[in-house]
C-alpha cells in the first residue's frame, strides 16, 4: 500500500498580487504523473485544499480537472478541510465526488464511523484505515461554559480533542479485531503541533484558546499525517508525526526550502517512508543587501535558474541606505535589464523604542497580531500577572474573530 501525504495546496492564491494558477496547474500535472509513475494507491491532502473560504471559480476548476485527471490512475483521493476551508463549498460536490473515487471530509462528524475510511491498495484489496480528522473547531467539540478561565476553556478544549482522536482510534482497532485483520491506521489533522518551525505565511490558528497540540497527545498510530505548518517536517515524538509542508512556497521566507511531500509505504515487512522533491516551479527569492551590491546579488541568484524563468524578488535594503528619498528609482534602473519582478522593496531600519524585536519591519501587514500585542505591552508599566490576563482577553477576542471569518 502506497500512500502520499500532501497538504496546503492553498489553490486561488495571490502573492503579492500574482496568481499562482500556472504554479498550481504544474504542480497538479506533476502529482498526477508521480501517482502514475510510483503506482501510488491513495493520496491525502490535510486541508488548506483552497485559499480562502470563498475560492475563485478558476481555483476550483484547477481542483475539479485534478480529480478528473486522477482517474484513469485509480488513485483514492481523500480530501480534508483545513482552517482556510469552508465546508460548505467542499461539501457542495462531495457526493459527485465519491463518484470519481474521491472522499471529501469537510467538518468533524458525531458519528465517528463518518470518519473512519478504508483504503485500498490496486488489488482493491484493503490495505490500510484512515482516521481522517479535518481541522477541527472549537463549536464542533466543546459547548461554551460560563465562568471558565482561559486556562480552564485550553484544557478542556485539548482534552475534547485528545478524546476525539483516541475514540476514532479505538474504532479503528475496532474494525480490525471484527473483521480479523492487522491494517495499518494512519490518522490525519490540521493544526499546529509543540515544537513545529513555522513560516510567516502560516497564520496563526486558536482552535478556541487552544495554540498548539501536545504531540503525546495523539494514538500511538502507524502514520499521522498533518497539515497547516508549510515547513516539511518530522515532530520528535514516539509516534511517526509528519507535516508535509505547501507544495510551493507561499511566502519569502518559505523560498529555499525543498518542497516535498511524504510517501507511505506499507509492505509484509513494515513501514518505510521517503521524501519526494516537488520541483519548483516558480522561483523566488529575498535578498538583504546595500544599494550597491544589489546587481551582483541578483545576477547570482539568477545563475541558480533556467533562462526562460523570471525570478520573483523581494529585496531588504540596508539601513545605511534605507532613508534615500529616490531608493525605488535607483533600485529599478539596477534591475531593468534583468529577468526578475520585484514584487517588495522593504527599508532595513533599526528602530528604538517600538516594542519590536525584530528592526526589519516596516509596515503593519509584515506583521502578526500577537507581534503588535507584544510591541503594545511593551510600552505600558504592567504587572506581570495584569499581562497575562490581558493576553488571555486578547486571545479570546482573536479566537472569536477567526471563528466569526
Amino acid at each position: 500500500m502506497r500512500i502520499l501525504h500532501t497538504s496546503d495546496w492553498h489553490l486561488g492564491q495571490n502573492f503579492m498580487g500574482r496568481s499562482r494558477a500556472t504554479e498550481h496547474k504544474a504542480f497538479l500535472r506533476w502529482l498526477a504523473n508521480e501517482v502514475t509513475t510510483r503506482q501510488i494507491d491513495a493520496i491525502v491532502v490535510a486541508g488548506d485544499i483552497f485559499d480562502t473560504a470563498t475560492p475563485p471559480s478558476y481555483a476550483r476548476e484547477i481542483y475539479n480537472q485534478f480529480i478528473v485527471e486522477l482517474q484513469s490512475s485509480q488513485c483514492q483521493l481523500i480530501i480534508l478541510a483545513g482552517n482556510h476551508d469552508a465546508a460548505a463549498v467542499l461539501n457542495e460536490s462531495k457526493n459527485l465526488l465519491q463518484c470519481l473515487n474521491t472522499q471529501v471530509i469537510a467538518s468533524s462528524s458525531s458519528k465517528l464511523n463518518e470518519q473512519l475510511l478504508v483504503l485500498h491498495n490496486r488489488k482493491q484489496q484493503p490495505a490500510a484505515l484512515l482516521c481522517a480528522v479535518p481541522f477541527l473547531r472549537a463549536r464542533d467539540m466543546l459547548q461554551s461554559q460560563a465562568g471558565q478561565s482561559a486556562g480552564d476553556k485550553q484544557r478542556s478544549l485539548q482534552q475534547a480533542i485528545a478524546a476525539h482522536y483516541q475514540q476514532l482510534f479505538a474504532l479503528a482497532q475496532q474494525y480490525n479485531t471484527e473483521h480479523k485483520l492487522e491494517l495499518p491506521i494512519v490518522m490525519t489533522g490540521h493544526l499546529t503541533t509543540l515544537g513545529v518551525s513555522r513560516s510567516e505565511s502560516v497564520r496563526d490558528i486558536y482552535i478556541g484558546t487552544l495554540e498548539a497540540f501536545p504531540a503525546d497527545a495523539f494514538p500511538p498510530a502507524d502514520y499521522i499525517a498533518l497539515g497547516h505548518i508549510h515547513q516539511s517536517q518530522r515532530i520528535n515524538a514516539n509516534t511517526d508525526i509528519r507535516y508535509s509542508g505547501s507544495p510551493i512556497a507561499l511566502s519569502f521566507d518559505e523560498a529555499r526550502q525543498q518542497k516535498q511531500a511524504w510517501l507511505i509505504e506499507f509492505a509484509v515487512d513494515g513501514k518505510t517512508v521517503s521524501s519526494l522533491p516537488i520541483p519548483c516551479f516558480q522561483p523566488l527569492i529575498s535578498i538583504k543587501t546595500t544599494l550597491d551590491t544589489i546587481t551582483t546579488q541578483v545576477q547570482q541568484a539568477l545563475s541558480d535558474i533556467s533562462a526562460e524563468q523570471i525570478l520573483w524578488l523581494e529585496l531588504v535594503i540596508a539601513e545605511t541606505d534605507a532613508y534615500l528619498t529616490d531608493l525605488q528609482q535607483r533600485v529599478e534602473t539596477q534591475l531593468q535589464d534583468l529577468p526578475v519582478e520585484l514584487l517588495r522593496l522593504r527599508r532595513q531600519r533599526t528602530n528604538q523604542g517600538n516594542g519590536f524585536a525584530d528592526a526589519s519591519y516596516t509596515s503593519l501587514a509584515e506583521l502578526t497580531p500577537q507581534q503588535v500585542w507584544q510591541a503594545r505591552l511593551a510600552t505600558e508599566q504592567l504587572t506581570e500577572q495584569q499581562q497575562q490576563q490581558l493576553t488571555a482577553l486578547h486571545q479570546q477576542i482573536l479566537a472569536k474573530m477567526e471563528h466569526a471569518e
